[in-house]
């Protein structure tokens, strides 16, 4: 069985740079944007649409989600790609020891990998500050839209998986990036690995 690190984040918390950071020190590889790639290209959807619709709900909670664009045959856009999104996650953990970023694959793996289910996080200023500075984000409210990425993230997670996302009990490992950094994140990342 091949060993699996699932990293799930606050939005500008730098657990995608901690992920590929962690990955870089085990020699193993990352999946983050070469996993949408690979759903793109399994589901025939834009990465584009994959990248948001595969991870965040629509705006409007989860409920409005429920019931979104739903097809004659009963499934959504989104519920599409969330198979397709699952198969691919399933596939990667078989194939080898990897770190997959996000996507609810703590919740798809478990059970089904020697997994560590890793969630980073950081206060609100820190992750305000970093997403101006990283992302070129607006300075005039940089926390509504931490705040909204994480609601759709949460609504996704719960969507899907029936678990509330960010707490604590559903993850082997919760880490601070704003109090600890990045390095010491990567440290004991790889040293429980």
């Amino acid at each position: 069985m091949n060993r699996i690190i699932t990293i799930s984040r606050e939005f500008g918390s730098g657990g995608r740079t901690i992920g590929k950071l962690t990955a870089e020190r085990l020699g193993i590889p990352c999946y983050d944007q070469e996993l949408l790639e690979k759903i793109a290209e399994e589901s025939g959807l834009a990465k584009e649409f994959v990248a948001e619709r595969g991870e965040y709900t629509l705006r409007g909670g989860w409920l409005a989600n429920a019931f979104s664009d739903r097809s004659m045959n009963g499934l959504s856009m989104q519920d599409y790609l969330w198979t397709i999104q699952r198969r691919t996650i399933l596939d990667l953990a078989e194939q080898q020891s990897c770190i997959i970023i996000g996507r609810c694959a703590d919740y798809i793996l478990d059970g089904k990998a020697d997994l560590l289910k890793v969630f980073i996080h950081a206060d609100i200023e820190t992750r305000a500050k970093r997403i101006v500075e990283k992302y070129g984000e607006g300075v005039e409210a940089p926390e509504k839209r931490l705040r909204d990425k994480d609601l759709r993230r949460s609504s996704y997670y719960r969507l899907y998986t029936d678990v509330e996302w960010g707490i604590a009990k559903n993850y082997d490992l919760c880490l601070d990036s704003g109090t600890i950094g990045f390095d010491r994140c990567v440290d004991i990342i790889a040293s429980l690995y």
